[in-house]
């Protein structure tokens, strides 16, 4: 009867306790949802829930074991859990506090549903002309994680995205189309920038250094990136360090709308 006494002696703080564990097992499961490093999230939460559950029953024996895996094996789970961590990191440390306060303002309106103000239909259409021209282009949306740090790296623009400003970007004689273009809120934010190449993952050999900093750029972000090859016009989308199946560019806009919804 203690117990349950005990239990029901709930107070504010541990209520906005309980809260806070909540939202950050949520953006854990956010960061590692869709890898492989989902089931290995999943084994820590059954492991710590065994463990929680061998001491509240006194099981000694048992709680030894679960205690020293956890204690030891956190250094293990840094090491597999590396760009997690790092995407998480990042993420803390660049919170853009007027993004929030748009988010906020969005809230007033009550809206049912989140929508991307980019122009992704333009950007498609953009890829779909160069693409038949066989134009390369490196394409990043900025989603939550700000960008600044890579911005900083090419030529600062204040532009709206419509497709003919894409198009001669990238156009083969312009002095801007070089590297990638940042875009943020249906605004080219950068031109010219310069992006982490990733030289670890095995990439075809028809892909090259566009798709390797598409690659780089998703993986220690949350943005998303769009390429289109020099060599073969083919359109390539990218998301958390991963190529991005899709059938046609109809489904393509809308998996882009729905990430950066």
């Amino acid at each position: 009867m203690e117990i349950f006494k005990d239990l029901l002696k709930f107070t504010i703080v541990d209520i906005i306790d309980v809260i806070l564990v909540a939202l950050l097992l949520y953006y854990v499961y956010k960061l590692v949802k869709g890898t492989v490093a989902i089931n290995i999230f999943i084994g820590i939460i059954m492991i710590y829930g065994a463990w929680q559950l061998t001491d509240f029953l006194n099981m000694e024996l048992l709680t030894g074991i679960f205690g020293g895996f956890m204690k030891v094996g956190i250094i293990a789970l840094i090491v597999v859990f590396q760009p997690e961590i790092r995407k998480f990191l990042l993420m803390v440390g660049s919170t853009n506090f007027s993004r929030r306060k748009k988010f906020l303002q969005q809230l007033k309106f009550l809206k049912t549903e989140n929508t991307s103000e980019t122009d992704v239909d333009a950007v498609i259409s953009a890829c779909n002309k160069m693409s038949m021209s066989k134009t390369g282009a490196l394409i990043v949306f900025e989603r939550n994680n700000s960008l600044d740090f890579l911005s900083s790296t090419g030529d600062e623009m204040n532009i709206k995205v419509t497709q003919p400003i894409i198009e001669s970007i990238f156009f083969k004689n312009s002095p801007l189309h070089d590297g990638a273009i940042l875009i943020n809120n249906n605004i080219v934010i950068a031109t010219r920038v310069i992006l982490p190449v990733n030289n670890e993952k095995h990439v075809p050999q028809r892909f090259g250094l566009r798709h390797r900093a598409a690659i780089g750029v998703t993986e220690k972000t949350d943005a998303v990136a769009l390429a289109v090859s020099e060599e073969t016009g083919q359109i390539s989308y990218f998301k958390d360090g991963e190529f991005v199946v899709f059938e046609d560019t109809t489904q393509l806009t809308s998996i882009i709308k729905e990430d950066l919804a």
